[in-house]
């Protein structure tokens, strides 16, 4: 049930029928209330300087966007450099230190999916989960961080930072529950939007390719792989974020009788301690030098 729901409304907000356009037009003085509070919200708020260079990776709507690969790419670039996120999806509460930089210091139902992905992808920076941003700034800080990623973190207006927004399509402009916008980009408020395929670009690299595939995925708006794929024999979606059971992933290999499992990266994570074949969809980002300069233009302030 739950899996359908996330499913309906992933379709509700990007790709809505006549009824789920119904729904959402009925919904907008809801809408324009949850708007207004957001703005009053932002309003209300004073950033706070940490003496520390923090850029902001996310997006205004809900879903994906393609933020985990440009995080890496962008982060990749500099040295002593930190990456705090949410950990959304874990299995924990509180701050982790999931990568001093050196070591992986835990498990990925620790850290989430994405936290163990800049973990293993760029090896040598700070991985910190923490609801609270501030305080994981503050251990990035003590652990000698120069530079901070903050993974999906506009809407943290109490904090002083560099805003890179990435601009994502949908046919449904509205905020929520009407449309998939968490928040507006503020007049008052400076950022930089940015759009892949102008900005960055994807580069896909198949590995450990089999003649028999089954595609597996737990990501948000799972269709977006449909360009990269080659043949699969069948495709199985989860709702974001999906913690994977052994026996449903062999179930899937056994009916199908496929050789591996083809997974993204995010999936990889989860999935690879179970010692089962899997072949990797790997989506990795080339920045554009605009970006980049961007940000050491902030830097140099």
């Amino acid at each position: 049930m739950h899996k359908k729901l996330v499913f309906w409304v992933e379709e509700y907000f990007y790709n809505p029928s006549f009824i789920q356009k119904i729904i959402s037009f009925v919904l907008l003085p809801l809408s324009w209330i949850y708007c207004f509070f957001m703005y009053v919200k932002f309003k209300s708020k004073i950033a706070e300087d940490f003496g520390i260079d923090i850029i902001s990776i996310g997006n205004l709507s809900v879903g994906g966007s393609g933020k985990t690969p440009l995080v890496t790419a962008l982060a990749s670039r500099y040295k002593n450099v930190a990456i705090i996120l949410r950990g959304y999806g874990r299995k924990s509460s509180g701050l982790y230190v999931v990568s001093n930089g050196a070591k992986i210091l835990c498990g990925v139902e620790v850290s989430g999916d994405e936290a163990m992905i800049y973990a293993q992808k760029v090896s040598e920076a700070i991985v910190i989960v923490s609801e609270n941003r501030k305080k994981g700034i503050l251990k990035a800080k003590e652990m000698g961080a120069k530079i901070v990623f903050l993974d999906d973190a506009y809407s943290k207006h109490d904090i002083k930072k560099l805003d890179i927004l990435i601009d994502v399509e949908s046919k449904n402009l509205s905020c929520l529950p009407s449309g998939p916008f968490r928040e507006r980009l503020w007049s008052q408020k400076e950022a930089v939007v940015v759009k892949e395929g102008t900005h960055f670009k994807r580069v896909v690299e198949l590995k450990n390719k089999s003649d028999k595939m089954s595609l597996l995925s737990a990501i948000a708006r799972p269709q977006r792989l449909d360009k990269y794929l080659p043949e699969v024999v069948s495709k199985n979606y989860f709702e974001d974020h999906h913690s994977f059971a052994k026996d449903e992933v062999l179930d899937i290999l056994r009916r199908d009788n496929s050789k591996s499992l083809l997974v993204t990266y995010k999936d990889f994570v989860k999935l690879e301690q179970f010692g089962l074949p899997l072949s990797l969809l790997d989506l990795q980002v080339e920045v554009d030098e605009y970006i980049f300069k961007i940000i050491d233009n902030y830097r140099g302030k």
